[in-house]
Parts: structure tokens; sequence; C-alpha cells
């Protein structure tokens, strides 16, 4: 357990080469998010360059087939992965964090006319009756929350935010804005080139493969389908996923396969992970499909002066129902995680970006977490089961508040963690005393 303080370039140089079994890594995204010193990097090149920098020194440290993976936002991801390809990574793969609850950073059209012209926009209240009509269906496709409340009473929107167009070209203009709602963070999986073949090289260094049946979606236990019919009905759609190491293939409808012909240990991880917000949206849309159930399928061959032989194919169905969400895998994330362990430290009101609680995506609640873009526990910790052999290390460049750290250890792994922002740093070591209480980095 260690961790390190400063510029992660320059503290990775203190690492011996090919000592890290594999990095799990949430860094900056280049976008300049809320002003921060920490994510300006100029131009989209510039942040390509110093991608490339901080990757290269990555891959020195990494063993031959570790593997990397790094979160990355949408509009600069293809900047963060050139520059992992150019330090030597082989790009493996593109995995998808969605998530139900980010909010739209938009611009209002309408609004910014208006405000060019120096027109003044009337709120509902101030507007003729034969107008607020119009402004409750402004916000109610919106979705303002007080604004759906006021209308499902058949009373026009009360919200502030409501307001009519005043000249004719914001009219015209109502309703388009900017940006689309965040709702997707990709991560790119990236591996150091293998020393000979892939068996060779996990032989020799315990790298270079993915740990597929830690990280299969698991299907549910009888009693845990049963607990779940008990709060929301026989066909809902919230499933705890925890990933692997289910003796017993179990269906949705908590029925055993006796004689399962895939695996016992739950479907195979696709590059798609959900949170549950992002899951009941799936499931709403997709509604309850059912799968085949599993069969084996006779094929024949016959090879040259051999006689003709009978092959049993096993199938790929699972024989289970329920929604789209049961083919990948979901993060449960407590909505108190983020501030495990920093009770005693003085609480801030911080603006944060999407996360996994909409309740806190705001400036309403002071928090001792005031790390701006902290990700679900959950999460971290099945992405370093997927790369992370037992017993093995893992690197995270930019620690930030401490998160990867966690995961590890709840993961039972060792972790090296870099961060060079002060605020984050006394963060980081109250949250690793509260997941492992006697760890005292200071």
């Amino acid at each position: 357990m260690t961790l390190l303080i400063g510029d992660c370039i320059e503290q990775m140089k203190t690492l011996e080469a090919d000592s890290v079994d594999a990095i799990v890594t949430d860094p900056p995204y280049g976008l300049e998010f809320m002003g921060k010193e920490w994510d300006g990097f100029g131009t989209p090149l510039g942040f390509q360059t110093w991608s490339e920098q901080w990757a290269r020194e990555a891959l020195r440290v990494l063993k031959p087939g570790g593997h990397l993976l790094a979160f990355g936002g949408t509009r600069m991801y293809h900047r963060l992965a050139a520059g992992i390809e150019d330090a030597g990574f082989e790009i493996r793969d593109t995995l998808m964090w969605l998530y139900g609850s980010g909010f739209p950073k938009s611009l209002d059209v309408s609004k910014a006319i208006d405000k060019a012209a120096g027109a003044e926009r009337q709120e509902w209240k101030t507007l003729p009756m034969q107008a607020k009509g119009e402004v409750g269906e402004i916000s109610k496709n919106r979705r303002c929350a007080v604004c759906l409340k006021a209308l499902a009473s058949g009373n026009p929107c009360q919200c502030d935010r409501a307001t009519a167009p005043s000249t004719e070209a914001a009219k015209k203009w109502q309703g388009w804005g900017t940006a689309l709602k965040p709702a997707v963070e990709p991560i790119v999986l990236a591996r150091k080139p293998l020393i000979g073949t892939v068996a060779a090289n996990v032989l020799t260094h315990g790298t270079g493969a993915l740990n597929i049946d830690a990280s299969r979606i698991r299907y549910l236990s009888e009693r845990e389908r049963a607990e779940v019919n008990a709060r929301t009905g026989p066909n809902s759609r919230y499933r705890p996923q925890t990933g692997g190491g289910v003796t017993g293939a179990m269906s949705a409808l908590g029925e055993r396969h006796t004689d399962d012909v895939t695996s016992p240990l739950g479907r195979w991880p696709a590059n798609i992970l959900l949170d549950e917000e992002a899951a009941a949206l799936l499931d709403e849309q997709s509604g309850v499909s059912a799968s085949p159930a599993p069969y084996f399928q006779q094929t024949k061959s016959k090879g040259i002066n051999a006689p003709e032989t009978r092959n049993d194919v096993q199938s790929s169905h699972h024989g289970d129902t329920g929604g789209a969400s049961r083919f990948f895998y979901v993060a449960k994330a407590s909505r108190s995680e983020r501030n495990a362990g920093l009770e005693g430290m003085e609480q801030d009101f911080r603006e944060r970006d999407n996360g996994f609680s909409s309740s806190i995506s705001d400036t309403k609640n002071p928090r001792g977490n005031i790390h701006p873009t902290v990700k679900p526990v959950a999460l971290m910790k099945y992405l370093i089961r997927l790369v992370v052999p037992k017993g093995g290390v893992v690197l995270d460049p930019f620690l930030g508040s401490g998160t990867t750290a966690v995961a590890a250890i709840e993961e039972g792994v060792e972790w090296i963690g870099c961060e060079r922002e002060p605020e984050y740093v006394e963060i980081i070591k109250a949250r690793v005393a509260a997941a492992q209480p006697g760890m005292d980095l200071r």
C-alpha cells in the first residue's frame, strides 16, 4: 500500500520497471472541467501529448502483458486513446460506463438570443392567462420535477426557470440547446505488448489475460430472487450484481439449471457497464424477455481418411427471464461511500459532475469528499477484478479521492497511487484508513 504525492510522471519514475500487474485509473479528461488547472492542456493535441507522456511511463512500470484501464470523456477520448497507443500500448477494446444521473450543461439558445437583444423574459406569474399553458408545455419538455408536479395537478408551471421568449427570434429558437445529457464515459482497455505467446507470458509474468470467470454476470440465487420478488414483484428489473463466484447457475426466475451447458458462474462479461439507474431505464425500454433453455446441438464432421464423427456443441442460452440489463454488469453503489471516513473533516459546498446519485449532483449539501468526479467503489472493484491477478499490484497514477485504493483494499490486492493535489491527498488518507483500519499513510 503506497501513496506517492506529486506529479504522476515524476512519481512513476521512482517505481521499478516491470513491477506492476495492472493500471486502473480515472485521469483528467482534458475538458478544462470546472476551470480546474489540472484539467487544462491548451489544445486537444496538447492533451494527447500529455496522455502519451504519462502512458509511456506507465508502460515502463507495467509487467509485459499488463493491462491498462483508463476512463475518458466523450469529447477527448480519441486523443486519450491515441496518446496511449503512441506510448507503445496495444488498444484491446473500449468499455462503456453508462449512467442515468448525468445532467446536461447546455446553453438555452432562446434565452441567449433574448439576452443578446437586451429583451426581458417574463416569468409565468406575469404572463397573460393564455400564455401560461405554453410555458407549462415548455417546462414539461425539460422534465423539471417542480413543473411536472404542477402540471399533474392541472396548474401551470411554477418553477422560477420557466419563462417565455420575448423576441420573435427567441420564439423561433425556443427549445434549442447546445449539448446532450451525459450518460456514458468510455474506458480504454490497453495492454503492454506480450513477450511470446499469451500462454508463455501468463506463466512467466502472471499477466496478459483477463479474469473472465471472476467478472461474469452472475445469476440470481433462489433466495435473492425471492427477496427481490417480495419487494418489487416477480418481474422486477432490479438485480444484485457482484460478479463471479456463484456455485450453480440460476435463472432470473430462481430456477436452477440441472444440466447447465453454459458456465455455472454466469454470463460472459460484456464491454458495457451500467449503474442502477441506467439499468432501470434499459429494462423499462426493453421490457421482459426470455432466453431459450440451454441445449446441446449435434454436428457432423469428417476429416481426411477419417470416419464421420458426431460432436455435441453447447448452446449459449441460459433459459432465464428478465430485462435487458441482465446481460450486463450493474454497479450497486452506496450513497454514503464517497464520504466514508471523512466525518471529521471540514464540510464544503462544491459542485460535482455526473456520478451515481442525482441528489448530490448540485451544490445544496456540504460534503467532505470535495473531489468533483468520484467513481463508484463497486465499479472500480469490478475493473480491478477483471485485470489484476490474485495477490497482484494495481497502480492508479491519478488517485483523486482514493476510490481505486478503497476498491483494491476490498478486493484484497496491493495498490500504489499517485496524487499531486494536497486537498485530495488528505481525503485519500481518511478514506483508506476507514477502509482498512490501522493503515496509516502519513
